[in-house]
């Protein structure tokens, strides 16, 4: 049974490459709330996420919306162990799939199929998974013989398609997004939300950040509301938003 438990986490993430004594003083000057502190080492210090207490289990949905730079994409690095908590705590049952930056690990002097080893092996595929589904990532990208190609001689958009087919084809068991992509025209765009969709349907726990409340309303049953590192509200998924909606005046 697919889980995760935050206790108390916190996060502070030191700024190595602030010099100057006025350029530092401008950075606290910034901090509210105690947000931006200076180490004892003279360091400055982000409190990027502060003192998170949630758990989550197997058939949660759960929408993470807030500001910019509320803390919605550390905490998702957080949970998938990209960021080890400063303070208190994070435990995680099950294989954890994040899809936060889906184009990670590509190479440019190497073919589209290389590619689908190297984003494979990347994501936790073993040689034996990709080699099974990769006629099927090739099918859906629909680059035909550009695969044989370097993927420095593809447009943006092919790059993309090329790294939305083989993210999307990993088995999750806790499945964590950062924003809905775009990966091409219309056609395409609505295969990527049919495979996405198919994503979420076979993970025991999707945790996704968007700015879209119809599409957190659509596909989430809670929601997580960020606010400078903390949690504002966690909750039924209506409840929430229609705070959330309520105090911006939405």
């Amino acid at each position: 049974m697919a889980y995760i438990k935050l206790k108390n986490a916190t996060l502070d993430l030191p700024i190595y490459d602030i010099s100057g004594r006025s350029l530092k003083k401008k950075v606290m000057r910034m901090g509210r709330r105690n947000e931006i502190a200076e180490g004892n080492d003279g360091v400055v210090v982000v409190r990027a996420i502060d003192n998170i207490d949630v758990h989550l289990e197997s058939g949660d949905r759960v929408g993470l919306i807030g500001h910019n730079g509320a803390g919605k994409s550390t905490l998702l690095r957080m949970m998938a162990g990209i960021y080890a908590p400063t303070a208190g705590s994070i435990e995680r049952e099950g294989k954890v799939v994040p899809l936060l930056d889906i184009s990670l690990g590509m190479d440019d002097n190497s073919s589209g199929l290389q590619n689908i080893r190297l984003r494979g092996l990347l994501l936790g595929m073993t040689d034996d998974e990709i080699k099974a589904k990769q006629q099927e990532i090739a099918d859906f990208c629909e680059l035909g013989d550009y695969l044989d190609l370097p993927i420095r001689t593809y447009s943006s958009g092919m790059r993309v398609r090329l790294a939305f087919a083989v993210s999307t084809a990993v088995d999750a068991e806790i499945l964590l997004l950062d924003e809905v992509m775009g990966v091409g025209d219309a056609s395409f765009m609505h295969k990527a939300q049919e495979r996405l969709a198919d994503l979420h349907s076979r993970s025991e726990i999707v945790v996704l950040a968007m700015h879209s409340n119809p599409e957190i309303r659509r596909v989430c049953n809670k929601v997580l509301w960020m606010d400078h590192g903390r949690v504002r509200a966690f909750g039924p998924t209506e409840e929430v938003v229609s705070a959330y909606e309520a105090h911006f005046g939405v």
